[in-house]
């Protein structure tokens, strides 16, 4: 089955962990294999493994933090870097397309055409490492590279078509995880700004001050790319009842995320991961779904390698290819064909047409 995955740092995962992606799961692990630090040699993600999952489509990030706690390769010392790195980030998703590995889609045509390629594709049973390019929708997790909100609109002609304001700590437009700020003096200009371009709001990684301050001044479709349930996993990284309620009534989708601090309640960095499987992934949908009382706002947004690799991973997932596993396990829970539909690609589908038409 064909799969949407609503959020993978690709390009941060190729510049500023100096992957080539091009390359497969495992050669990346094998060149890594001396390398000391989180994540090294425990990748999960790579094109080739992208097409041989059927991930036709995923949100592409771009990230580059400016909160005045620098950090390496994500967090920098002022607003004119991290809008260097992301432009970076932005030239070898152009760079992949050019080379005719990737096509960004930026309009409701182009994504037709796409996904229409893959299925004709998918139904030929062609050989997966023959698939159609990648399908990129770009996305900026953390707004700090754009240096006010007039530069959006040259952002979103340069391609970008989701936007979440904040990442972690307090960002330069809104108060991210692990914080109680709300939105900055920048904050509210930019979301107006986002309104008038018609660019989707992610509403991933928010305060919860910021989340509802945001959801009241963005009158747009709005999204949590990759985010899970609170009343699962109790920890404000997570949504509460309460915010996923509003994402659904705006007719927006939430995508499980499967990094397995949000999936084990009071996970610690460094913990063993042997407990955690996909089935866990599958709880946080169900949840939604039953909060939603139908499957037309859950899906997928995995953020594999966002910073971490199989080990902080379910133990059941060894790359990206096993996505499809999640059909059969949705099918065990008593999903019909077309709510595993929804859930894997059509209700993306679904916000970005509405978003674009």
């Amino acid at each position: 089955m064909l799969v949407i995955d609503a959020h993978l740092d690709l390009s941060w995962n190729a510049l500023q962990w100096n992957r080539d992606l091009l390359e497969s799961v495992n050669t990346i692990r094998v060149k890594e294999g001396r390398m000391a630090g989180k994540g090294r040699a425990q990748n999960t993600v790579a094109l080739p493994e992208m097409r041989l999952g059927r991930v036709a489509v995923s949100f592409a990030t771009m990230l580059a933090r400016s909160t005045g706690q620098t950090a390496p390769h994500i967090d920098f010392g002022s607003p004119a870097q991290a809008y260097g790195v992301a432009q970076g980030q932005l030239a070898y998703y152009r760079a992949l397309e050019a080379d005719g590995h990737v096509s960004v889609l930026e309009d409701a045509p182009s994504l037709r055409r796409h996904i229409a390629e893959w299925e004709r594709w998918e139904n030929s049973g062609a050989d997966p490492l023959a698939a159609p390019p990648l399908g990129f929708v770009l996305s900026m997790e953390g707004a700090d590279p754009i240096r006010d909100p007039a530069q959006l609109e040259a952002w979103w002609e340069a391609g970008l078509r989701l936007l979440g304001p904040t990442h972690y700590g307090p960002g330069r437009y809104a108060g991210g995880t692990g914080t109680e700020l709300g939105l900055t003096d920048l904050g509210k200009p930019l979301l107006t700004e986002m309104s008038r371009l018609g660019m989707l709001l992610d509403l991933t990684h928010l305060s919860d001050e910021a989340f509802w301050e945001a959801a009241s001044i963005y009158d747009g479709l709005v999204l949590a790319s990759h985010n899970n349930c609170r009343a699962l996993v109790p920890h404000q990284r997570q949504f509460s009842d309460e915010q996923l309620r509003l994402i659904i009534e705006r007719d927006g989708v939430v995508g499980a995320a499967f990094d397995i601090w949000m999936l084990q309640p009071g996970f610690l960095s460094g913990g063993s991961n042997e407990a955690v499987f996909i089935d866990d992934v599958v709880d946080h949908i169900d949840h939604v779904c039953q909060l939603a009382g139908n499957s037309r706002h859950a899906a997928i947004g995995t953020d594999l390698d966002g910073g971490f690799g199989r080990e902080q991973s379910p133990c059941d997932l060894d790359s990206i290819v096993d996505l499809q596993q999640l059909p059969g396990k949705l099918s065990q829970r008593g999903y019909a064909d077309a709510d595993i539909k929804n859930i894997m690609v059509d209700n993306w589908l679904r916000l970005l047409y509405a978003a674009w038409n």
